[in-house]
């Protein structure tokens, strides 16, 4: 098969959504499909390591979060010659914006399947750029999309009752994302622990995520203050970049944190974060925004337990006490749950094993999955009344 995945988000940034579609090109293409990754330009510096091809067209970085980009492909000529040129069967969006809205467009100008996933809370992050009132009608865009696929997945139960909530009516098929299965290697451990100076036996409490309140971060950080204040000690690491750095930073010095925190930046390398995984003796990942973050399963790839929101999306596949650990929405419990645990080695390596065992799924299953739906629907696209639905929505659609 011919496989477009689009996505306003990809490497080198590395997000969840990101990581997921290069899962995506990579596994489709050693499965012996021709997989293209539709993205707005960027700085790669990956192509040439690449077994698939990515096809990119103009960007403009997003005000505030200079390391994404806002795609233009309607002024790009030479995006327009290339894809041309591209056969495709299927398209696959991973975001209703830019990417997601050129995937519609291919769609219809091709008369091919549209495939739409939901990976994010998409109202929180309009609320908080532009109130209420606004964020509704952005949420109306969204629904608005994935009202127009041809078939609709989420990548928990949990993120397709969000969209449901949102006011999609439509069915939605549950496509969990998988992880890459490595081996923990020594060299990596020594790695982060050369360069974070971790040497020392002290527990680490890792987060790995946007510096982003959204994530909850400031549950870590009050969390982190009360252990302290109980004479716990510990290193918290903090991996990633964001638009609110430097609130979380001044946070961390309010409540006299900064011999114990380690900010890492962006971390592009996998060597890194495989390292700060096997380093760390619990991944401490409180957010609510979150539908179904790589980061846990990646963080279970490495045998290390995760700390979530007791009730929250990113906790579905977390057992307490099993698998994982939950913790109520509050400061004081997430400080418990950690003092009560930090100490105990056998028992976070034995839910470190069975978060490997249980989370950490590999690619390989779930692509096999995601191409049985592609072949159904290629199989179904000629049908008279997908014919007469297209027929409706192309009508929408200006001729370009």
């Amino acid at each position: 098969m011919n496989i477009g995945e689009f996505s306003d988000s990809f490497l080198p940034i590395v997000d969840g959504v990101g990581r997921v579609v290069y899962h995506y090109a990579v596994t489709l293409t050693e499965k012996g499909h021709d997989c293209y990754v539709i993205t707005p330009s960027n700085d790669t510096g990956y192509r040439g390591r690449l077994p698939f091809e990515i096809v990119d067209f103009a960007g403009v970085p997003v005000p505030g979060s200079p390391q994404y980009r806002a795609g233009i492909a309607v002024l790009d000529r030479h995006y327009y010659e290339r894809l041309r040129l591209i056969p495709l069967d299927i398209v696959h969006a991973h975001d209703p914006f830019t990417a997601g809205q050129e995937a519609f467009r291919i769609a219809m100008r091709r008369d091919i399947p549209l495939v739409g996933t939901f990976h994010s809370k998409y109202y929180d992050d309009f609320y908080k750029a532009t109130g209420k009132v606004l964020a509704a009608i952005g949420v109306r865009y969204v629904v608005d999309f994935y009202e127009r696929c041809d078939e609709v997945w989420a990548v928990s139960q949990s993120s397709a009752d969000v969209l449901h909530d949102y006011g999609y009516r439509g069915d939605v098929i549950v496509m969990p994302n998988g992880t890459e299965l490595r081996d923990r290697r020594a060299e990596d451990l020594e790695l982060i622990n050369t360069r974070f100076r971790l040497g020392d036996d002290k527990p680490v409490l890792l987060f790995v995520g946007q510096i982003n309140w959204k994530k909850n971060i400031l549950r870590i950080l009050e969390a982190a203050a009360l252990l302290k204040a109980r004479g716990a000690s510990f290193w918290l690491v903090l991996a990633g970049q964001g638009p609110d750095e430097d609130d979380v930073l001044a946070k961390v010095k309010e409540l006299s944190l900064e011999d114990s925190t380690v900010f890492t930046g962006h971390l592009r390398e996998t060597a890194l974060l495989d390292g700060l995984y096997q380093r760390a003796s619990l991944f401490v990942f409180p957010s609510i925004y979150d539908n179904a973050p790589m980061v846990l399963r990646e963080a279970a790839a490495m045998g290390t337990p995760s700390v979530l929101t007791r009730g929250s999306c990113a906790a579905e596949a977390v057992n307490d006490g099993e698998n994982g650990l939950l913790a109520e929405d509050s400061s004081e419990d997430l400080a418990n749950v950690l003092l009560q645990n930090l100490s105990d080695a056998a028992r976070l390596n034995a839910l470190g094993e069975a978060a490997r065992k249980t989370i950490a799924v590999p690619w390989d299953g779930i692509i096999d999955k995601a191409l049985e739906r592609y072949r159904a629907l290629v199989e179904a696209s000629k049908s008279e009344d997908v014919q007469k639905r297209r027929a409706v929505l192309r009508s929408t659609l200006m001729d370009k």
